[in-house]
């Protein structure tokens, strides 16, 4: 099977035209005049707001014309992860996808199905004359992915519609109500640089391979997290040997868990065998502690020129926080109804050193607002205790269930006519921009869904292709059943 024969024609195609356009986080311009250019036209209305969020509206086909408005809504940007040793230019490129079975996915990067696909079937829809629906505002909001900016700038008014359905999940048959609230965390350690004392040994220890994942969605399947896994090593020789920190890289994204990092430092000549020996051994142990979940971790050790290093204080005060911080799940789900799914989380997502300062970014997440502060409380006061400055932003808040949504009822009642069997009504621990909305519009009745992707966040990102086609027809389905204005 090649792509151009993939069902629904009419989605894919959608979405083979979107990964010819570049569309990182915080710079969708292309894509925006894409979607503009779109709506013209097509003779749709179309609005783009201050903060760069696009609107198409499209009326009713004949004889819906008196049912609710529905909106529908994606984000436009992208994650933006490739393998280390490919050549790729996420502002000028073109996403290269092929058929793996079942499965589409992109060479040596993310796919950008997240949430492409979703943008996909909104034009979709846009583009047909065939099917039944009332009114539609297809909304596609910008910079999801790195602080959730597009919907947290949006105005309430932008969107008129009474129902929302979000199409950024990630697995077919679940139905998503509810979603985590999260926060960032960015520590920044202030050091001096000192020429290397005499006697120093300097060696550079690295990691890559790991398989990385979406921080809030993976958190719980015992990923490796490379940032943490280098502290342990280095906090380990601290200890023993005593060293000097010359630089700490590792991570490129608050929302992913970090698959690669590299660390320079300087130890004493007499004990350089010793440290090396030490990292074989703990390469060992970290491949076996992972045995299950990291299957191609590659860890390699060489030496390196000397150079200035950072003042001895800071260092140690750095490697301490860095053992230290919580990372990976904090607390399960209390209902046990949700006892499966994480409730309070944090990522150590990205270290990078950078001349006299090193930046530490962390991402926490918790579906309970309270427990979210207290997360980060504890984040801060670690990176406190350090001596490091730190600054947290707002973040964006948790979407609590509605028990009462009509919405979710006709979502599962069309899901069970079509499929004959009950899909799973759930809540993520993850970021929805649904959270942002209902702040901004409280009586709005939402819900979310999408085919299933695996792999979000890394080059390892794929979509299982006949997922698309039936969350095509159940959303049609959705569409055909909306009921009439009150």
């Amino acid at each position: 099977m090649n792509t151009s024969e993939l069902k629904p024609a009419c989605v894919f195609e959608q979405f083979a035209k979107i990964n010819q356009i570049p569309r990182p986080s915080k710079r969708e311009e292309k894509m925006i005049e894409y979607l503009k250019d779109f709506g013209k036209s097509h003779g749709l209305e179309t609005v783009v707001d201050e903060t760069g969020n696009v609107i198409i509206r499209k009326g009713a086909t004949p004889g819906y014309e008196n049912r609710e408005t529905v909106i529908l809504q994606s984000h436009m940007d992208m994650v933006c992860e490739k393998l280390v040793d490919i050549d790729f230019d996420f502002d000028k490129d073109a996403i290269q996808t092929y058929v793996d079975g079942e499965w589409l996915t992109a060479k040596g990067t993310t796919l950008g199905a997240d949430d492409g696909i979703g943008c996909a079937i909104e034009l979709a829809i846009l583009d047909s004359n065939d099917i039944q629906h009332g009114p539609i505002e297809c909304v596609f909001t910008r910079d999801e992915e790195t602080g959730l900016t597009g919907a947290e700038g949006m105005q309430s008014g932008f969107m008129t519609g009474k129902m929302l359905i979000n199409l950024d999940s990630e697995d077919e048959g679940q139905i998503f109500v509810s979603c985590a609230g999260g926060r960032n965390t960015t520590a920044t350690f202030h050091c001096q640089r000192e020429e290397a004392p005499t006697g120093l040994f300097f060696l550079k220890a690295s990691l890559k391979g790991l398989v990385g994942g979406h921080s809030g969605d993976d958190i719980n399947k015992k990923r490796g997290n490379a940032i943490k896994i280098l502290s342990r090593f280095l906090y380990q020789t601290q200890e023993r040997y005593g060293l000097r920190l010359v630089s700490f890289n590792g991570g490129k994204l608050h929302n992913a868990i970090p698959r690669d990092g590299a660390v320079i430092f300087g130890v004493a000549h007499d004990v350089k065998e010793n440290v090396k020996a030490d990292w074989n051994i703990f390469a060992t142990q970290i491949e076996e502690e992972y045995h299950v979940t990291e299957k191609s971790m590659q860890f390699s050790m060489e030496s390196t020129e000397a150079a200035p290093v950072m003042d001895l204080a800071t260092s140690t005060k750095f490697i301490q926080a860095m053992q230290a911080v919580d990372n990976g799940v904090f607390a399960m789900c209390q209902d046990e109804a949700l006892a499966w799914m994480v409730e309070t989380s944090n990522n150590v997502a990205s270290v990078e050193t950078r001349d006299n300062v090193v930046i530490i970014v962390a991402s926490q997440r918790s579906n309970v607002m309270s427990a979210l502060d207290n997360q980060a409380a504890t984040i801060k006061a670690v990176f406190q205790l350090a001596g490091a400055e730190v600054v947290q932003g707002d973040g964006y808040p948790a979407w609590k269930m509605n028990p009462n949504s009509a919405l979710t009822s006709l979502v599962v009642e069309t899901y069970k006519k079509l499929f004959n069997k009950e899909p799973k009504v759930l809540g993520i621990h993850a970021g929805l921009e649904c959270g942002l909305f209902s702040e901004k519009y409280p009586h709005l009745d939402m819900v979310s869904f999408g085919p299933t992707l695996r792999g979000v966040h890394s080059p390892d990102e794929r979509l299982l292709i006949p997922t698309v086609q039936m969350v095509w027809d159940h959303l049609l389905e959705i569409l055909k059943n909306i009921p009439a204005c009150a």
